[in-house]
């Protein structure tokens, strides 16, 4: 398990513009998250599960890229694809016996690399188990959730 003082450190500031757009800040980056008109939204910004599953191939990418050079593969070209289902019931208070999230997420990889097909899935199971994102959507991460 890391210490405390060896982990890298991540934070972002949020504010609400109204009842369905929010900024947020990070790094002295900024962006919008909203919803689309017909849930009320002004549609400035994609929603927080498409943040979500875009951080998630963002992250993919990254670490892709890590393995590959720890196995010796030069990636020519990947594309990242990513789609789940959420039954919107939980969000609206409508249902108790349904997850309020993503009930199952497919990730999809299109790689164009050197390498033999067994290379490839010793460095997909990798990516796998070294992306941040993945093991935070796959595992359970204790949150704290306070007023302030």
């Amino acid at each position: 398990m890391s210490s405390e003082s060896t982990l890298a450190k991540f934070s972002v500031r949020a504010q609400a513009e109204d009842h369905a757009q929010t900024t947020v800040s990070t790094r002295g980056h900024e962006f919008v998250v909203d919803e689309p008109t017909a849930q009320g939204g002004s549609d400035d910004g994609p929603t927080p599960v498409e943040y979500l599953l875009g951080a998630w191939a963002g992250c993919l990418n990254v670490t892709a890229h890590l393995v590959a050079d720890d196995h010796d593969i030069e990636i020519e070209s990947l594309d990242i694809d990513l789609a789940g289902g959420i039954d919107p019931a939980k969000l609206h208070g409508e249902r108790d016996d349904v997850r309020a999230g993503f009930q199952h997420i497919e990730v999809e990889l299109d790689v164009e690399a050197d390498a033999s097909d067994a290379e490839l899935d010793a460095w997909l199971a990798d990516v796998e188990a070294r992306c941040p994102v993945a093991d935070n959507l796959v595992n359970e991460t204790p949150a704290d959730l306070t007023l302030a």
